[in-house]
């Protein structure tokens, strides 16, 4: 099953990724990575990879155009699955609707906590902190119109500590991130070959 990474981020996902990739625990195959600036991580780690890494830049009220032509110039095929790893932009319903590519993303919360317009990155891991939660984790989940509201395909949790900062909690969900989101994407490939 060939996926697509979409990215904004340092990469460190797309790295556990790429290492699954090359020992074989991950079967699939990566058509390309899209990311929003060239000044992104994740585009050193796909290119030292040898996996095409396309920039759509968000800079006018094309970008959904440009995004949906990027994905298409990398030749999905229609079990393609759409992998979001740090996606900093939401996809409307308008762009949901041009995309039939199956679009999972991974949040760094327990959704339905946690979740919403506004939570990314350590704001997440400070809103945990400051609700005074026991625990924490990641969510890996379809992508809808409903931000961070699509049907969870996998949740784990890691354990808050009183000493945990944002960052040290970022961390810990980072690791859980890293380990699973190649599994998940082994199980999709594997419940779709089943469907043949």
């Amino acid at each position: 099953m060939p996926f697509i990474v979409l990215s904004s981020s340092r990469g460190t996902t797309f790295q556990a990724v790429i290492d699954a990739m090359k020992s074989g625990t991950l079967h699939d195959s990566c058509l390309g990575l899209i990311a929003d600036s060239r000044g992104r991580g994740c585009v050193e780690k796909a290119e030292a990879a040898g996996i095409p890494a396309l920039i759509v830049e968000k800079q006018d009220a094309q970008f959904d155009n440009r995004l949906v032509t990027a994905i298409e110039s990398l030749h999905p095929t229609p079990d393609t699955v759409i992998a979001l790893m740090g996606w900093m932009h939401i996809l409307p319903r308008s762009l949901l609707e041009r995309l039939p590519y199956r679009i999972i993303n991974v949040h760094p919360s327990l959704l339905p906590k946690f979740g919403g317009r506004g939570m990314y990155g350590t704001r997440v891991h400070e809103a945990v902190i400051n609700a005074g939660e026991t625990q924490s984790g990641m969510t890996i989940h379809a992508v809808t119109e409903a931000i961070d509201g699509g049907e969870i395909i996998l949740q784990q949790s890691c354990e808050v500590a009183l000493s945990d900062t944002p960052e040290s909690l970022q961390k810990k969900v980072q690791a859980l991130e890293q380990q699973w989101y190649p599994i998940v994407l082994e199980r999709l490939r594997t419940q779709s070959s089943q469907k043949k």
